[in-house]
């Protein structure tokens, strides 16, 4: 991890780095073609260099949530769009234990946009 990417997570207190630590390995491992980098201040994880997560802190309920680029298209009742056209969240309560089933069905059900074509990559 570079330092920009090492300031984001290790300047969190618990138990928000350790939510967001986990969160960004459970992305990383979903497919080989994650690449993890920074935008706006955010980690931002792409497939094959397409922006489709990020993660961040809510500002507001300081919990710590992915964002799905293109939430749009993903349907699931704790799935938030907020005043978003085209981006949703999922809240993750840094105090439970992380719902790994639904993060991962998330996180492939946005995968499979790109790889299924509905989504277009280079």
């Amino acid at each position: 991890m570079n330092t920009l990417k090492n300031n984001f997570y290790f300047n969190k207190s618990e138990p928000n780095k350790s939510c967001l630590l986990t969160l960004r390995d459970i992305i990383l491992k979903q497919d080989k073609n994650i690449t993890e980098t920074t935008k706006y201040g955010m980690p931002c994880f792409c497939f094959k260099k397409k922006m489709f997560c990020y993660l961040w802190v809510d500002k507001k309920t300081e919990e710590p949530y992915m964002l799905f680029v293109e939430g749009e298209h993903l349907n699931h009742p704790e799935l938030e769009i907020g005043t978003r056209k085209r981006m949703k969240i999922f809240r993750v309560n840094p105090n439970r234990d992380i719902p790994i089933k639904t993060v991962k069905s998330l996180l492939n059900s946005a995968l499979d946009l790109y790889r299924k074509g509905t989504i277009t990559v280079k």
